[in-house]
């Protein structure tokens, strides 16, 4: 019996026993799926975008800087694009830098148009390499292709280390871009007096929201930080270290977030308008080289937003770095409808199960998972709302990239 059996069954049974004649409730269903390898011919595929055309493909970035095109289980023969010649030269193995994300524009299905994130060199001192993101069009003359030559840079976000740089995007139901930023890397955020994470006037350990429809790109009028002085407009939450994958829950609407932490816990946040999520102040819920009670005398403006506690953390004896992931919506596996699917890349995974104000954790067991070295970097959503699992296994022939489809038994 796992944990979260344990504590469900324990308070039943106590009940059972006082009353003599309440029934035992009948436990939850068991967090379970099976894995159906889609592909393993890569080596780090860290995002999954889907276009919502109902064409039913998948289209994987792989941080190497080549977005490739799954359809009907087949991969293509040729990359759907490919930035890699844009790109600083990264590492396969571990890299934190690379081509980190995709999203297809709300009115794709009639503009063609599609926006990823990556690593780009930059010439300024004290740069370690800038974030791009960039638009681009689907070729006329084979939907399975980009144009590169309709490339469009819509941001570019200048990274002080190689590391923290998020890299997620995606379109909430308001039809604006949310992409997640981390703090510019390091160690303890050691920018400034107190950190980019708290510093409203940098873009750096932020979750922002544009408008891509502009030159660039255009700020909603009602994002929070708008009109204030010393505060980036773009800014929709801030508090950030390292927001490894964001998603919006198709039903509730609500965006949530893995936030990867420093040295003692990791974190699962439901991001708000204006909100902060505490970094560098603190660390999941326990204060980081501060005082439990955030000395306001230190940190001054930035605490005039309290910090919003995580849905869940939890502690590096079980896990080293969350991953993202998504609320389950699909069909396949209905003992996880309204769960909340993520991991560690560990290789660890469970679900988030909403009992009224709070969440609780269970361990969700995946079968068919890969033996050796597992590492989850990513999770997806098809248009079915059906899930997959991105990953990499340290093998004694390499690193071997695979995705995998969640399925029932």
């Amino acid at each position: 019996m796992n944990a979260f059996r344990l504590l469900m069954a324990v308070p039943v049974l106590a009940f059972s026993i006082a009353s003599q004649a309440a029934p035992l409730l009948k436990e939850p269903p068991a967090r379970k799926a099976r894995l159906q390898l889609i592909t393993n011919k890569f080596i780090s595929p860290v995002a999954l975008g889907v276009p919502g055309d109902g064409s039913g493909r998948l289209f994987i970035c792989q941080k190497e800087g080549k977005v490739w095109l799954i359809q009907n289980g087949q991969l293509a023969a040729q990359p759907f694009l490919d930035v890699s010649s844009e790109m600083v030269k990264i590492n396969p193995g571990y890299d934190e830098r690379g081509l980190l994300g995709i999203a297809f524009h709300p009115r794709f299905k009639q503009n063609k148009k599609f926006y990823v994130y990556y690593s780009v060199p930059s010439n300024t001192a004290g740069s370690n390499h800038k974030s791009r993101i960039s638009e681009f069009t689907v070729s006329a003359s084979n939907p399975n292709v980009a144009d590169p030559a309709s490339k469009r840079v819509v941001m570019e976000i200048e990274q002080p280390e190689s590391n923290h740089n998020g890299g997620d995007l995606v379109f909430g139901p308001d039809g604006y871009l949310y992409i997640g930023l981390g703090d510019g890397g390091g160690g303890g955020d050691k920018h400034g007096s107190i950190g980019n994470g708290q510093n409203l006037n940098t873009l750096l350990g932020k979750i922002l929201r544009i408008d891509v429809n502009g030159n660039p790109y255009n700020v909603p009028k009602d994002n929070p930080f708008v009109g204030e002085s010393k505060a980036r407009p773009e800014i929709w939450a801030f508090g950030l270290r390292n927001p490894w994958r964001i998603s919006f829950d198709r039903a509730t609407k609500r965006l949530f977030a893995g936030d990867v932490g420093q040295n003692k816990y990791e974190e699962v946040d439901i991001i708000t308008k204006g909100g902060n999520y505490g970094w560098r102040i603190r660390e999941g819920l326990h204060g980081f080289n501060t005082p439990d009670d955030f000395p306001e005398e230190a940190y001054g403006a930035a605490l005039k937003h309290k910090p919003i506690d995580p849905i869940d953390e939890y502690s590096h004896d079980l896990g080293i770095s969350v991953t993202g992931g998504y609320v389950y919506r699909g069909k396949a596996l209905p003992a996880l409808k309204g769960n909340y699917v993520f991991g560690d890349y560990n290789g660890k995974s469970w679900v988030l199960v909403q009992n009224g104000s709070k969440w609780e954790r269970a361990d969700l067991e995946l079968e068919g998972r890969p033996a050796e070295g597992l590492q989850i970097l990513s999770w997806g959503e098809d248009e079915a709302g059906e899930l997959y699992m991105l990953c990499s296994s340290s093998t004694s022939e390499g690193f071997k990239g695979s995705v995998y489809k969640l399925v029932g038994f």
